[in-house]
């Protein structure tokens, strides 16, 4: 089906959608067929998770790898600051093409330990996320067994529950957040390409930042006019454009923390 998948009501949260379009993104409101519950909405991306109350003790302070597999498995992040007998904020983070849990989470780390907050890193199965090569598929899957293993040790805070990520995983924390916009709050995209989406639930709040001088995703069509759909669908978007290439730094980091803590953004 052609048209366009975001309904848009300017200045207000995105309507609740189920129904699928072609993969793009855009105002206004498509012609709607519902799916058959012969489905299954994990090819849609949608998550199967629901936030529940944990039945085993929480995860000690450290790293962990929790069994979503033998091979590429997902990292925990627990700091030594948690308090897990409050709500637990959960950041998922998910890695650009090539890359791996760490390499996203170094940049995080040090903040998950200041703020109290936990990180869950997850591995694709392949170089890259599904979504990218070919179709919503086995990162879905581990992604719902691996949000399950989490909520069965942590009590989490679904005002702070955020899908983030960096470049091909920019694109995926998209895709995964829009897609299950109930059960996240909160939207980390730093330096993606393309934003894909099959469905619409719910409206979480986006942080959208891109680089002026990104040589591999260009400014102008990935950064800036990716903000300008969202905000014209009725996202709430927090867009910070800033000097420099395809590259996560420190301040933008900082930024996305802020902005999961629901921080005000800094003035210029």
């Amino acid at each position: 089906m052609n048209g366009p998948i975001v309904s848009g009501r300017h200045g207000g949260a995105p309507a609740e959608t189920e129904y699928y379009c072609k993969a793009a993104i855009g105002p206004g409101r498509a012609s709607r067929a519902r799916m058959a519950p012969m489905f299954d909405m994990s090819l849609f991306g949608r998550l199967k998770f629901r936030h529940t109350r944990p039945t085993q003790p929480p995860f000690g302070p450290g790293r962990h790898y929790i069994g979503v597999s033998e091979e590429r498995d997902y990292l925990l992040y627990v700091p030594e600051s948690l308090d897990p007998t409050q709500p637990v904020k959960l950041l998922v983070l998910f890695h650009g093409a090539g890359g791996f849990p760490d390499k996203i989470l170094k940049f995080f780390a040090e903040h998950a330990e200041r703020e109290g907050f936990v990180i869950l890193a997850p591995h694709s199965t392949l170089i890259t996320w599904d979504l990218v090569i070919g179709g919503s598929g086995p990162d879905i899957e581990r992604l719902d067994k691996a949000l399950s293993i989490v909520a069965d040790h942590f009590d989490l805070d679904p005002k702070h529950f955020a899908f983030g990520g960096f470049s091909d995983g920019c694109s995926y924390s998209l895709f995964v957040g829009v897609t299950n916009g109930d059960l996240c709050s909160h939207v980390i995209a730093m330096s993606g390409g393309f934003l894909t989406v099959f469905m619409q639930h719910g409206a979480p709040k986006i942080f959208l930042s891109h680089g002026y001088q990104d040589e591999q995703l260009p400014f102008a069509t990935a950064g800036k006019a990716k903000a300008e759909k969202l905000i014209e669908a009725g996202y709430d978007v927090r867009f910070v454009p800033f000097e420099g290439t395809h590259t996560l730094i420190p301040e933008i980091a900082q930024q996305a923390v802020d902005f999961f803590l629901d921080r005000e953004a800094p003035t210029a």
